[in-house]
């Protein structure tokens, strides 16, 4: 039976906030009446004449001594576009909010000149004699839509504005050209279903996802034929407003390095505790004292209601989506808050969000996998390999490695390091340190993306024996956001913050231990215990809700209901058996209460989310995206193609690029980029 979606979201009366101030809505609804009365008079006036009267009027003509101003594609953004798009240059960054003509603004940075635009690779196959020589090339458009800041109180004025980039497979249509025969007709038109996506967090950037993923995803999941859009969350990134606690990353890169060390190596626990949760507090603080009450508005409910917004305006009655990691937890939500709305969405790497609900369910929920994947995977299948692709397995003496000697090996290496750091060098940053907690992290993130694991396992076995110039290459990136040869001022600061806003506002009413912090360090102890890998990361990452309340009451809204509701589609679920963030048991624990509503591939493989290709599950996932068709039975095991270490290899041993021969740090380096979406 249907639930009410409305009972399952808890809507508490929010307190009365005080107005920001904001251009009149009533200025834009005098707008379109104004544009609606010129239409009128203009009755022959055809829709592209419109258009060029509608963007004359909105820039002011301001761009009209421009030698591109009447680009061969026709101007940007179009009248009746929600997302007011244009294409994306280097300068299209969504107006800020206290604009007082935000689309005039905005309207402005469209670059008529097609060279400065931001094309993808060819869709289609290009015809050499077509006079266009975008013809067959996608286009990527950047825009934002405006959403209320609180769904809850219609009185409330405030918005977000959150940033979107669409991928376009089409590309755009150029004006006055006959396309060739062979000339792609459907040039500049929106596709049948867009691919929403979001790439995790909390506080992962959808609009850096699109940069990076849509051509690949568009591919994968329906041959290039849709569109991909990804959006900022509120609070991330370029959305406004984003929520950053410090003014610049070298303040925050500053307390971590003294709040974010492991307890393995913390003289005193309970010392580096009360560290920690004193700047945690002063975090918080900051965020109070720079954002007011915004962190009531963050919770996963609001961003599900953001989604959905995005939906509408596309125009398309069901969402198709691809969300990953924690925007599975945001899709779950959204699919029940809005069941009729559920159109074809793959939730991979899947979460459940009801552990999310529990003070520290965040944290502790998510350590099932580290310690297998480390064993199994990093050091079991390096050994599989064979010592041509992973130093790890060059025996140190006459015998073969086997496992349990590489993982005492790998153990005495880090319990030295605890003990002691290694001192290194790198010309360009001075002398460091390789540090337990930054090796250990590395590792971590490393099991999130086995093309890592060669690299890895080079710096490992020249650090075992006593070179730590690859350890330093590979841990001060990572270590640090501020980059010092950037010219000043600095670039804004990251939004790292508004991830634990997020945590915290989703588990606000789980109540608070009496014991205080005697209960948090008894957590953190079962977590590093359970987990030497991930208990730190993942503690740190719940520590901080000890201190939501003491600056924000509650979160305007949470979803509370169940995620049992009938949906208009069932959902794609896909769960790794060794993925270190999201375990296995979390898809099957989501899929035994969606019931009908679910199907769930069980993906046998390493990484984060299907990261580590299958053709099994690409084909359930393409059939399911184009065609709606979902696999009979409601769990299907799929296998990974290839083994790590050996990925593009073939039977005979031959790659176009050996592992052996790719740069580890320009490896390390593409995986760290991988990793901060």
């Amino acid at each position: 039976m249907e639930k009410s979606s409305a009972s399952a979201s808890q809507t508490p009366e929010p307190e009365p906030q005080p107005r920001r101030l904001r251009y009149s809505k009533a200025v834009a609804v005098l707008g379109f009446v104004g544009l609606a009365a010129f239409y009128k008079y203009l009755p022959s006036l055809s829709y592209e004449g419109f258009h060029e009267q509608y963007y004359d009027a909105l820039v002011g003509g301001a761009v009209r001594h421009c030698s591109h101003a009447h680009s061969a594609y026709g101007r940007f953004p179009l009248p009746d576009d929600p997302f007011h798009f244009i294409p994306c240059t280097n300068a299209t960054v969504p107006p800020a909010l206290d604009d007082p003509d935000p689309d005039r603004s905005w309207a402005r940075l469209f670059d008529p000149n097609p060279e400065h635009w931001s094309w993808g690779n060819a869709t289609a196959k290009q015809d050499t004699q077509d006079s266009d020589p975008y013809a067959g090339r996608g286009i990527y458009l950047c825009g934002y839509l405006d959403v209320p800041l609180d769904y809850t109180n219609s009185t409330e004025d405030r918005i977000v504005r959150l940033a979107v980039t669409k991928y376009q497979v089409s590309g755009l249509a150029r004006r006055g050209v006959v396309p060739s025969a062979r000339a792609n007709s459907s040039a500049g038109s929106k596709s049948e279903r867009t691919i929403v996506i979001e790439p995790g967090g909390p506080g992962g950037s959808g609009t850096s996802y699109a940069w990076r993923a849509a051509e690949d995803v568009t591919r994968r999941f329906s041959d290039g034929k849709f569109d991909v859009l990804g959006w900022d969350p509120r609070g991330v990134n370029t959305t406004s407003p984003a929520i950053a606690c410090f003014p610049y990353n070298a303040d925050r890169d500053r307390w971590f390095m003294l709040t974010g060390q492991y307890r393995e190596v913390s003289g005193s626990p309970d010392a580096q505790l009360e560290l920690t949760d004193a700047m945690n507090n002063a975090t918080f603080r900051a965020c109070w004292e720079r954002h007011g009450d915004l962190a009531r508005f963050v919770s996963t409910a609001f961003v599900a209601r953001d989604m959905e917004e995005i939906r509408k305006s596309l125009g398309e009655d069901e969402l198709t989506g691809y969300l990953v990691s924690y925007g599975t937890g945001i899709g779950q939500t959204w699919a029940n808050m809005f069941p009729d709305s559920v159109g074809r969405v793959i939730l991979d790497g899947t979460e459940y969000v009801r552990d999310h609900r529990l003070l520290g369910g965040f944290g502790w929920t998510a350590l099932d996998n580290a310690t297998d994947a480390w064993r199994d995977g990093f050091l079991g299948e390096c050994l599989n390999a064979g010592p041509e692709y992973c130093a790890l397995a060059r025996p140190r003496g006459s015998e073969p490695v086997s496992l349990q000697e590489l993982e005492i090996r790998m153990k005495k290496l880090v319990v030295s390091i605890s003990q002691r750091p290694v001192a290194g060098y790198l010309e360009s940053s001075g002398p460091s340190l390789i540090t337990y907690s930054a090796l250990v992290g590395a590792i971590y993130g490393a099991l999130y993306n086995a093309n890592s694991w060669p690299a890895l396992a080079q710096m490992l076995y020249e650090l075992e024996a006593g070179n730590s110039t690859l350890a330093a290459a590979f841990l001060e990136p990572s270590e640090w956001q501020y980059d010092p040869t950037l010219p000043s001022p600095s670039p804004k600061p990251s939004t790292d913050e508004l991830g634990s806003l997020v945590i915290c506002a989703d588990s606000y009413d789980a109540p608070l231990p009496p014991e205080g912090l005697v209960w948090w360090q008894s957590l953190w102890a079962n977590m590093t215990t359970q987990a030497w890998i991930s208990g730190n990361s993942r503690f740190f990452n719940v520590f901080p809700c000890r201190h939501f309340h003491t600056y924000w009451p509650q979160p305007a809204e949470v979803y509370r209901g169940d995620l049992n509701h009938t949906l208009s589609n069932p959902v794609l679920l896909i769960a790794e058996t060794y993925d270190p963030a999201t375990p296995l048991r979390n898809g099957r624990r989501l899929l035994g209460e969606m019931g009908k509503n679910a199907r769930l591939v069980v993906h046998h493989g390493y990484g984060h989310s299907s990261r580590d290709k299958s053709s099994c599950t690409d084909a359930i996932a393409k059939a399911y995206i184009l065609n709606g068709t979902v696999p009979e039975e409601q769990e299907t095991p799929c296998y990974a193609d290839e083994k790590p270490y050996l990925y593009g290899i073939d039977a005979t041993g031959f790659h176009m690029q050996a592992a052996g021969t790719q740069d580890p740090i320009q490896v390390w380096r593409e995986h760290l980029r991988q990793l901060q979406l």
